[in-house]
């Protein structure tokens, strides 16, 4: 397939571009005219990198979002996931939610064009947008780009860096930690709480040093919204941290703020160090915009272009007015019931 034209061009195979597929179908584009691009179609970092972490969502939403799109025809599986077994209230592995996600993919994959291509290029041409894969260029009316994220990070001048997908696998972080380690770890938010403990619990290192901005934030459950819903701890990692952490810390467990102008003499003795603050989009070229910027509550990027997923969240303000990000399979296909009519409309 090679220099087609299309009306849809989904970027990514992950969670958010999973629920775009589906989105765009239910809002009644043609199967046919979407053209889907991932080089592997695996659920994207969530199945692949990040399916030993346990989650900050409750079963009850990801079934939501499996069951609220017709066309991932989820209703029709004859035989139940492992996650149907789960007490909806209770949280799960992600590994338990990427397995239907990955039965969705393999079942829209027979409905839409798709090509195990790695987007390198977009360019605006004759009101369509030129698609510049590994080995070929396709054109397309819309884009949406669910081109996930990837941890950020920092050298450490003498220290080993253990990169993130790592540290939140319990299996493979041991295979790279020793008994006389001093481990530092950067942050006080979700992942940063499931990597403490399994260094504490999974690996026996000399010590581990928490670096941190702010006290620890957990998210509380109201009847129709949740206070810190984006920010703040859940599930096993909420009640790790309150036992822990607000609690007594282990022995081999040191806390330390951070103080730009000040090294503490904890840093100097970690010979390791795990960053565990955030993510930074991943980078797709596209000409003739320099700096890739969207508008944080309709997605828009640029006529006929825009972002969905953990690089392009939507920003949502609570009920005191608190702003933050929100990221989850759910999130994505509640925010696209509400833009997608607008996208629909704002082509080039």
């Amino acid at each position: 397939m090679q220099n087609k034209t299309f009306q849809w061009a989904v970027i990514g195979a992950g969670p958010a571009g999973i629920a775009a597929v589906g989105k765009l179908i239910d809002f009644g584009v043609e199967p046919h005219t979407i053209v889907w691009f991932d080089p592997e179609f695996k659920v994207g970092d969530f199945g692949s990198k990040w399916h030993k972490v346990h989650s900050n969502t409750k079963v009850k939403s990801f079934i939501k979002s499996f069951e609220d799109c017709n066309s991932f025809q989820f209703k029709t599986v004859s035989n139940k996931f492992a996650i149907q077994d789960i007490d909806l209230e209770e949280t799960c592995e992600l590994s338990l939610a990427a397995q239907p996600l990955q039965w969705i993919t393999d079942h829209l994959k027979l409905k839409v064009n798709i090509l195990h291509e790695k987007v390198q290029h977009l360019k605006l041409h004759s009101r369509h947008w030129e698609i510049n894969s590994s080995s070929q260029k396709n054109y397309a009316k819309n884009v949406i780009l669910a081109i996930g994220a990837e941890p950020k990070s920092l050298e450490f001048a003498n220290k080993e860096e253990i990169s993130l997908d790592i540290a939140l696998h319990p299996e493979k972080l041991q295979f790279s930690c020793k008994k006389d380690d001093v481990i530092g770890v950067f942050g006080s938010s979700h992942s940063a709480i499931c990597i403490l403990r399994n260094l504490l619990e999974e690996c026996s290192v000399n010590k581990v040093v928490n670096f941190y901005l702010s006290p620890l934030r957990y998210a509380v459950y109201f009847e129709d919204w949740i206070l810190f819903d984006n920010t703040g701890l859940k599930g096993t990692a909420a009640d790790w941290a309150r036992k822990h952490i607000d609690g007594k810390h282990p022995e081999n467990l040191e806390r330390v703020i951070l103080d730009e102008k000040n090294i503490h003499p904890s840093f100097t003795l970690c010979n390791k160090m795990i960053y565990a603050t955030g993510f930074k989009k991943r980078h797709i070229a596209i000409e003739g915009i320099e700096k890739l910027e969207y508008n944080e509550k309709s997605g828009i990027i640029a006529s006929g272009l825009f972002g969905l997923g953990i690089a392009f969240p939507e920003a949502k303000h609570d009920c005191f007015g608190t702003l933050e990000y929100s990221v989850g399979i759910w999130k994505f296909i509640d925010y696209l019931n509400r833009v997608m009519p607008v996208w629909l409309q704002y082509s080039p």
